[in-house]
């Protein structure tokens, strides 16, 4: 039942007889999997090295089952790691074979995906594998959840030394909770995020060895996207995003004042949208306000910091260090 996971078929037949039969001994295990002794025996030695059993004081011995959610989870776990390991070694494998045919075989330097499945496999792969730094530019439509869902997997990373910088689109940062649960979460623990009004496509860079771009920024191709390898495509990519990164207006988490009037955290939030370019409507779905209730937030700020226009807003809230 559970060969796939490492265990041999009298592994498994005598885990799911202690299962259902708790405080058994090793002579009713055997009765109860249809098996030796012997072969029972042996296989208790083992579930119990793996802490799937345990041994119960008193004679004659007995045995007790592990829960099988945390027993055969584990199980689960060091499969999938392993399994993490084959794939980034395929892959580091498949890097070096086209390094080597670069010349002789250019086609390789580029990879068509095909499938949202398979597209969001090989972006969860480059991010598991990036050494140094990921860059990104960020924009609707999405294939897979925004990245806000692999939050604590890039807070690890993060602590790992890879360097995450990324590019949003005004409509990237006003989607639904997009702003309070990824961008500023993702830079309280050390990513670096900026906007920038328009971006040409949507793109991921792991490093400076391979990038995901779509094959078109319509909504009806969403499902296909090409992998660049080490090229002169990838380089010209790299050096867009370098010139992008420059020109964009960086976020800010928490905008600390210069004097002991600072803002709360909703204000910094609102400030934040306001210099992304966002509309009162886009404002309002990122923050989950009505569109009426932004735009009296936005008044009484500027009332609040002596502005007659929201530029003068903005710049006064620089001023500050609100922004």
């Amino acid at each position: 039942m559970f060969e796939a996971l490492g265990l041999a078929p009298p592994e498994s037949a005598v885990y799911v007889a202690a299962v259902s039969n708790p405080r058994a001994s090793a002579d009713e295990l055997a009765a109860t999997a249809r098996l030796s002794r012997a072969q029972t025996g042996r296989a208790l030695v083992r579930l119990t090295e793996l802490g799937m059993v345990s041994r119960l004081p008193g004679r004659p011995v007995r045995y007790l089952a592990a829960p099988p959610d945390a027993a055969i989870g584990e199980l689960i776990a060091g499969v999938e790691s392993k399994l993490w390991q084959a794939r980034d070694a395929g892959q580091a494998l498949m890097e070096t074979h086209r390094a080597a045919s670069r010349y002789t075989h250019p086609e390789q330097s580029l990879e068509v995906l095909i499938g949202q499945d398979n597209i969001g496999r090989r972006v969860a792969h480059i991010h598991h594998s990036a050494k140094t730094q990921l860059r990104g530019f960020d924009k609707p439509p999405y294939v897979t959840p925004p990245p806000g869902a692999k939050l604590a997997d890039e807070g690890q990373r993060l602590r790992q030394g890879v360097l995450y910088r990324a590019i949003y689109t005004p409509q990237a940062v006003a989607w639904p909770g997009r702003l309070r649960g990824d961008i500023l979460g993702g830079m309280r623990q050390g990513g670096k995020a900026r906007v920038r009004p328009n971006l040409p496509l949507k793109m991921l860079v792991a490093d400076d060895r391979m990038a995901v771009i779509p094959i078109s920024s319509s909504d009806q191709n969403v499902g296909v996207a090409y992998v660049i390898h080490r090229s002169s495509l990838l380089d010209a990519l790299i050096t867009l995003f370098e010139a992008e990164w420059d020109r964009a207006t960086p976020l800010s988490v928490d905008g600390l004042a210069d004097d002991a009037g600072g803002p709360d955290e909703e204000t910094s939030e609102l400030l934040t949208l306001l210099a992304s370019g966002l509309t009162d409507q886009g404002i309002a779905r990122s923050l989950g306000w009505s569109t009426r209730t932004t735009q009296r937030r936005i008044h009484a700020l500027m009332e609040e910091l002596g502005a007659a226009t929201r530029f003068q807003l903005g710049m006064t809230a620089k001023a500050r260090g609100w922004l």
